[in-house]
């Protein structure tokens, strides 16, 4: 090793090793409204902007078996408009006060945001507010949403090689558990359902203590608390159970296989390997895990079956943040002219080998200093401050674990990812599918 290789070596030892003493810790209050709507509010004068979100903790799984989808389509169904805001004005407020705005459905829970001038922080909570408490959930809105997400679906997933994968994967993953179905649901569901049934949704799930109001930027916190009181305080909660699944998924009883003919030009591999939730001890373990085999060209399976022995033009593992037991899944396209059963041998014999050999001491501290960057970059703006404090509130209940997540992932063994590969990533836990052009279909 060089002088210099050493030096650097040295000072990300030293940077991991004092990672909470370099990083700076991100500030912010919280307090609870009478209704039950959880706010956190996080000052940052860096620029004259604000984040306003609110996320709902209602996802694809607290859908029903035969209305999936609803959370999703609720997305854009709440631009409509509402009692105070007329149909398609939503948007334009906004950009007419110089502001961008977006939203994401998850599993888990949906999250919408606006990202305003500093001085447009009322503008930010009264649209919310009314989001909340008087949006439009009527059959013209209804049905023009439909036909938007329709041509979602179509783009995203119909018409998107590889685009159907991961529902493919989740709906042989589960066959209890609501992470069967994907997020975006079906399309019969949603042309079944009745105005009620979506008026039901709202009502069940869209109420102040099922949500978390998180602002960050440029706010004063007294000003800031007063405009929550004036646009949420008056605001009913439910009083019913809010329904979320306890379906525990039963483990998979071996390796499920199928073969998926699609309209694509080379074949794939893809296995969905079933993971402990998100903040478990062991799916820390498991994230570096996919790090360790992904993250980069360097990485495990894209020096191996990329560049070594060019069986791939694509590989991943890619975990997921979920709130029950959830998967990896991990994702290989073959190399033209390449046999997939020998691109599937291959990936599995990066998987045994992290089971059954430690991290060398380089790769170790390479990985480290990979979770330490990108815990960094995720909290590194406003808008990405926001939906961690929600998240970490939402999720965990403690949204300080923006400060100090970092030290379950910096507590992680060698020896835990090891055990944590041969524990998970294995063929009996497992769903392999082969991805195949259409043509060369019997």
């Amino acid at each position: 090793m060089s002088i210099r290789m050493f030096w650097l070596a040295a000072l990300g030892v030293f940077s991991l090793a004092n990672a909470q003493g370099q990083m700076n810790q991100i500030p912010y209050e919280e307090f609870t409204l009478e209704n039950g709507l959880h706010v956190i509010l996080h000052e940052d004068h860096t620029t004259p902007n604000v984040i306003v979100s609110i996320m709902y903790h209602v996802g694809s799984k607290n859908e029903k078996p035969d209305r999936t989808g609803f959370a999703h389509f609720f997305e854009h169904l709440l631009f409509e408009g509402s009692e105070n805001i007329a149909r398609g004005k939503f948007d334009d407020y906004i950009s007419e006060a110089g502001g961008t705005n977006n939203a994401n459905t998850s599993n888990d829970r949906t999250f919408y945001y606006e990202l305003l001038p500093s001085n447009q922080l009322e503008l930010g909570l009264w649209l919310e507010s009314e989001r909340l408490l008087h949006a439009k959930v009527e059959d013209v809105g209804i049905e023009t949403q439909r036909q938007v997400v329709k041509e979602e679906r179509r783009q995203r997933i119909d018409n998107q090689p590889y685009g159907s994968l991961l529902e493919e994967s989740m709906k042989r993953a589960f066959t209890k558990h609501p992470y069967q179905w994907s997020v975006i649901g079906s399309m019969e569901h949603l042309e079944a359902a009745t105005e009620a049934d979506y008026k039901g949704f709202y009502k069940d799930f869209y109420c102040p203590n099922n949500a978390v109001l998180s602002i960050a930027g440029d706010l004063d916190s007294k000003e800031a608390k007063a405009l929550i009181n004036k646009y949420f305080a008056d605001i009913p909660r439910n009083d019913n159970p809010i329904y979320r699944p306890s379906i525990v998924e039963p483990p998979l009883s071996g390796e499920v296989r199928d073969t998926i003919y699609d309209n694509i030009q080379l074949p794939a591999v893809a296995q969905t390997y079933r993971i402990p939730a998100a903040g478990t001890p062991d799916f820390y373990a498991v994230k570096m895990l996919a790090k360790l085999l992904s993250d980069g060209e360097s990485s495990r399976l894209n020096k191996v079956l990329k560049d070594e022995k060019q069986l791939a033009v694509f590989c991943g593992a890619f975990p997921f943040d979920l709130e029950d037991p959830g998967v990896t899944l991990a994702f290989s396209i073959a190399n033209q002219g390449v046999d997939i059963l020998e691109l599937e041998k291959n990936m599995n014999a990066e998987f045994k080998k992290a089971g059954e050999e430690l991290l060398s001491d380089t790769e170790f501290q390479k990985l480290r200093n990979q979770v330490e960057a990108e815990f960094v970059t995720n909290n590194s703006s406003i808008a990405g401050i926001a939906e961690s404090l929600a998240n970490y509130h939402m999720y965990y209940g403690n949204a300080n674990l923006i400060n100090n997540e970092i030290d379950r992932y910096l507590a992680v063994t060698k020896a835990d990812i090891m055990a944590a590969a041969k524990k998970y990533f294995h063929k009996d836990n497992r769903v392999t599918l082969h991805y195949l052009p259409k043509s060369s279909q019997p």
